[in-house]
């Protein structure tokens, strides 16, 4: 008996997780204490330059633009001109492009096509399928005012081109056995012209091309886009697909099953 307890007290002594432990009471993850975190900074951190800080800043001020977490704005801020110049015309905006692309194909891949010819996936067409960057290039990159009607003047020459990894999306959704949708904001006298660019540009099939009639004036492109999107369902049409640059192209009732943000720091349209 002495000796019994003798050894319970050394395996108490020197073992207390084996007495601690017992199968008969065995202890719920729930119960385990967590790992403490211990953090250890350093205690001297250099300053950045201004070249850094202003940077850091731009980072911080496209995030919120892309998240639409920024009030309305109207033009890029001065100090960030030069940084959204190089984002988009490096492979920073590239990457982020082909990104939403591949992530659209993936869910496209998932959509079980029913057959009936009313799956659906709707397109924006500037900056989501054809790219206005040669406009942009002599307008500040959004660092300006945007004037209508020499955008306009651009849009009438039919020689924006193709952004290549949507372009590419286009071709394997269309594979698929998806209707294509072309859902823009440019009006519809603008239609030949722009029936012309998407051609040129590769994009040569579609099931609907809609334009903004003499009925969608004044309305903002979020309650305008919505409606069209209702009308399409009204139709029938299940649209599983949205791609877009704006908020505006994604938001508002009805939304498409899944809808994906192609990035767009140059200018905010409501």
């Amino acid at each position: 008996m002495k000796s019994s307890v003798i050894l319970s007290l050394i395996a108490l002594l020197f073992f207390p997780h084996l007495l601690l432990s017992s199968p008969l009471d065995p202890i719920e993850p729930s119960q385990v204490l967590p790992r403490p975190l211990i953090l250890q900074f350093t205690s001297s951190l250099e300053e950045p330059d201004d070249s850094t800080l202003n940077q850091l800043r731009c980072d911080s001020w496209r995030f919120a633009a892309e998240a639409n977490n920024l009030a309305p704005w109207r033009v890029v801020p001065a100090e960030c001109g030069t940084y959204v110049k190089e984002y988009v015309t490096g492979q920073a905006y590239r990457f982020d492009l082909e990104m939403a692309a591949r992530e659209s194909l993936i869910y496209a891949r998932t959509v079980e096509i029913k057959g009936d010819g009313m799956d659906a996936w709707i397109f924006d067409i500037d900056e989501t399928l054809l790219s206005n960057l040669p406009y942009y290039a002599s307008h500040g990159y959004g660092s300006e005012i945007f004037n209508s009607q020499e955008f306009d003047a651009w849009v009438e020459q039919a020689i924006a081109p193709a952004i290549e990894s949507s372009l590419i999306l286009y071709e394997e959704v269309r594979a698929l056995g998806f209707k294509i949708i072309f859902l823009t904001g440019r009006s519809e006298g603008h239609m030949n012209v722009t029936i012309e660019n998407l051609k040129r540009a590769g994009f040569l099939h579609w099931d609907k091309l809609i334009l903004r009639g003499a009925n969608d004036r004044g309305k903002t492109a979020t309650s305008y886009k919505s409606g069209k999107r209702r009308e399409i369902e009204e139709e029938g049409y299940r649209i599983h697909g949205n791609s877009g640059d704006q908020w505006s192209d994604l938001l508002g009732y009805p939304v498409s099953s899944r809808s994906f943000k192609l990035p767009n720091p140059m200018y905010f349209i409501p």
